[in-house]
């Protein structure tokens, strides 16, 4: 049960971290491919992998489902919206229903699992990050004792009293920070050299880029591929100076010579956002530079195999959204579904209690309110429904549908869909927000539940203390429980198949919530009281499930526009 935990709450870290590996493995394949060549290309493939640890491929995959649904369309009045459980008869609109929702609230349980693993990763981030401001401070001392010099440069020259290499300091404002007597160490051409390699970096912004891989590392401490990414930055940063710098007509021996006067009378800076001369395999580099195999140049083929793996590796995801996202113009019949005969009038007998009642040929609502016809016909949870004037919960209609041949559930609700836009000028939007529910987890004990076999005739039904249904699978019983609480219950169970249930429960009408209320999600850890087993206690006794407090991804529906319907 403890693994089960830390999966449900790590599921979607983990799974970033795997495609992030999986897309530094991609980028490592790519730059042997390229080993032959320019040192820039792979420095950019590099840094690629690397910033992808900071973009969720989840936040790609919404940005794809937001784009198909912009294309698709935004008013989404006439859209079906599948309904989560097949009903034989819908009851929507319960007296409890239309006016309050009960549910207990009691002490939380601190969750010490994962408490435990954020608190190693805190003190993971905390140890690098006071290491790098450790050096960073180290820098700052040796820049306050510098002082400027007059040389021909792109960029403020100062010299400074320590042994630190020379090196580009600052992101906006870079600052190249020279030794006190490299003049007199290095000769001429070699100081040149050295000095069109700073420059190189400050072009580069070499400093922005490794600062960027810095947070990677960081953040991500405990995986290994960040530091190895690292290592990768550090050399093809070096390499594609070096290219730079002979690609000026610079003679390979003086810059070899300059690169190793520098390691043997200068020490390396301890910031790899420090950009300087000696970073990554000197015996490499030195080795390249000599035997003239750095600035290899790419043939057309294989440009174009980079830049097809850019375009694949930006694009894949937000395909995947796009495809994986609900086709709102496939879910909009070609010839809209109406009632043969309709009836819309406004209820003006100030009786408590409605209902919305189906059969075959006719849909019957009596004393009900838009919002529940909203949320009928759209088949939303209470939660899922926000917006619109006052009136819409508080005006009660009675609305009556016959259709001229018998029809099913889904079929009544795409025609009470359609009546609605035509006498309500009814028009929704679509969102998706963060927001407070609950995870539906098995229980310490294990599940009571025993599977059933599915004929077709599922059903779930509420009463004012209890939940009932046959052939529910736990998707569809989550969806229900959602409805009862007023917040997103999403399913962690695992546990598939479908089952015969019943849970009762004792109400707490102190915690009871109206339909437009938008309170805080209560404690899962209640014990019953006197009167009886609170929801969240009955889920555990009777189930063998429970649920967690979780932030949870929900999708909302505003009421963009209403009218009050004229009389028939």
């Amino acid at each position: 049960m403890i693994l089960q935990s830390i999966s449900g709450t790590l599921g979607p870290v983990t799974d970033h971290l795997w495609q992030s590996t999986l897309f530094a493995l991609a980028a490592a394949l790519l730059t042997l491919a390229f080993r032959s060549n320019r040192a820039q290309v792979r420095y950019w493939l590099w840094l690629s992998a690397s910033i992808k640890f900071l973009v969720p491929f989840a936040l790609l995959m919404s940005f794809g489902g937001s784009l198909w649904d912009g294309l698709a369309s935004r008013n989404i009045a006439t859209e079906f919206v599948a309904p989560a459980v097949s009903l034989t008869v819908v009851q929507i609109t319960q007296p409890f229903s239309d006016t309050i929702s009960f549910v207990s609230a009691a002490p939380h349980l601190t969750d010490w699992i994962h408490i435990a693993i954020f608190a190693v990763w805190a003190c993971g981030f905390a140890t690098i990050a006071l290491m790098r401001l450790r050096g960073w401070v180290r820098i700052r001392a040796v820049v306050r004792a510098s002082t400027p010099i007059d040389i021909a440069a792109a960029v403020v020259v100062r010299s400074s009293p320590s042994l630190l290499e020379p090196g580009v300091l600052g992101f906006l404002h870079p600052t190249l920070l020279l030794p006190e007597g490299i003049l007199q160490s290095l000769t001429p051409p070699q100081f040149e050299a050295v000095l069109a390699h700073e420059m190189s970096h400050v072009r580069r912004r070499d400093n922005l880029t490794a600062a960027i891989h810095m947070l990677v590392e960081a953040i991500f401490w405990f995986h290994p591929l960040a530091w190895w990414i690292g290592a990768r930055l550090v050399e093809e940063r070096e390499r594609a100076c070096d290219e730079a710098v002979l690609s000026l007509g610079t003679q390979p021996d003086h810059y070899a010579h300059a690169i190793l006067n520098v390691c043997k009378l200068y020490v390396e800076s301890t910031l790899t956002c420090i950009s300087g001369v000696t970073g990554a395999d000197v015996n490499k580099r030195i080795h390249a530079i000599l035997t003239d195999r750095v600035a290899d140049q790419m043939n057309l083929a294989k440009k174009l195999w980079l830049g097809a793996f850019g375009i694949a590796a930006l694009s894949a995801p937000i395909i995947a959204g796009m495809v994986s996202a609900p086709s709102l113009r496939a879910q909009i019949p070609a010839e809209p579904l109406t009632f043969a005969v309709a009836s819309v009038k406004q209820n003006t007998s100030n009786v408590r209690g409605g209902g919305l009642d189906t059969e075959q040929e006719r849909l019957t609502g009596t004393n009900v309110t838009l919002r529940t016809y909203i949320r009928a016909a759209y088949h939303l949870q209470n939660y899922q429904l926000s917006g619109g004037p006052g009136w819409v919960e508080s005006d009660r209609y009675d609305i009556i549908g016959k259709t001229d041949h018998p029809v099913g559930d889904d079929e009544l609700m795409l025609m009470l869909q359609a009546l609605l836009v035509d006498r309500f000028n009814l028009a929704l939007r679509r969102e998706t927000k963060e927001t407070s529910g609950y995870a539906l987890l098995v229980g310490k004990n294990g599940s009571k539940l025993h599977e059933v076999e599915a004929d077709g005739k599922g059903w779930i039904r509420n009463g004012l203390d209890n939940i009932s249904g046959q052939e529910v699978s736990m998707t569809e019983f989550a969806a229900d429980l959602s409805g009862r609480l007023s917040v997103p219950v999403v399913d962690l169970t695992g546990i598939r198949g479908v089952f015969d249930l019943k849970l009762q429960w004792t109400p707490d009408a102190s915690q009871s919530r109206g339909p437009g209320e938008n309170k805080e999600v209560p404690s899962t850890d209640v014990a019953a009281d006197s009167s009886g087993p609170s929801v969240f206690t009955a889920l555990q006794e009777q189930l063998g499930l429970r649920l967690e407090s979780r932030k949870v991804q929900a999708e909302t529906f505003l009421v963009d526009h209403v009218e009050r319907p004229s009389e028939n």
